[in-house]
């Protein structure tokens, strides 16, 4: 059992870090923290191999952008821990025994996780409610020519009902409950990862098939609460 609740770590007396070999220390992140917590998707950590993490953090944080927790970004919210991104995913594709080509994630934050989804699934919508981190994920999704995501600013809480049904749901944000919204967006033979709960928190997966909704509690986490309205 993994318990994904270590503190963020402060970017307090950080210096700019210069001629750092990332790619090496992304590498090590894969093999380290991802694939050897048991992640088996060759797809999903090659994609962790892919993505500069370092790229969606201020440069004060380059120093931490591989460690094996999750850091501060802006505005409250969190880049989550790289074990839990490569988590969540593998469990949404749930081993790539079934197609999956549309992807909602609620909450885009700095734009990582999203960025990460883009190399695993053909079609990412993503909605951020804290316009200034929707800004700045959208100007860096589009940097890196991550061309397949859709973000917008919105309350996520709701989801994206134009684009639904989704073959997959992913929320970067802990809900007080499940939501009755999020849930009727998902297609039949989906699924939904969240976390979910107030002081104590759980990662819950959501399956939906012809008879109705399965869910399954997986593993205590610790994100920040997901908010409504927008910011």
């Amino acid at each position: 059992m993994i318990y994904v609740n270590e503190a963020p770590v402060s970017a307090s007396s950080v210096k700019p870090m210069e001629k750092v070999d990332f790619a090496k220390l992304r590498d090590a992140m894969v093999e380290n923290q991802v694939a050897g917590r048991g992640v088996r998707s060759h797809l999903i950590l090659d994609a962790m191999r892919t993505v500069p993490r370092e790229a969606f953090l201020p440069e004060s944080m380059w120093e931490f952008a591989y460690e094996d927790a999750p850091l501060p970004i802006a505005e409250g919210q969190t880049i989550s821990q790289p074990y839990i991104v490569a988590r969540m995913i593998e469990v949404l594709r749930a081993d790539g025994i079934r197609p999956v080509k549309r992807v909602l994630e609620i909450g885009t934050g700095c734009g990582y996780q999203a960025a990460v989804l883009a190399h695993v699934f053909p079609e990412v919508y993503s909605m951020e409610r804290i316009q200034p981190l929707y800004e700045r994920a959208r100007k860096k999704l589009h940097e890196l020519k991550i061309n397949n995501v859709n973000v917008r600013y919105a309350d996520g809480s709701a989801g994206f009902p134009d684009a639904a049904p989704f073959d997959g749901i992913i929320l970067a944000a802990a809900a007080p409950v499940m939501s009755a919204a999020l849930r009727g967006q998902l297609a039949t033979g989906g699924r939904m990862v969240l976390p979910m709960g107030r002081q104590e928190q759980w990662l819950y997966l959501v399956e939906r098939d012809a008879l109705g909704f399965r869910e399954s509690r997986l593993e205590p986490v610790k994100f920040v609460p997901l908010l409504m309205g927008k910011a």
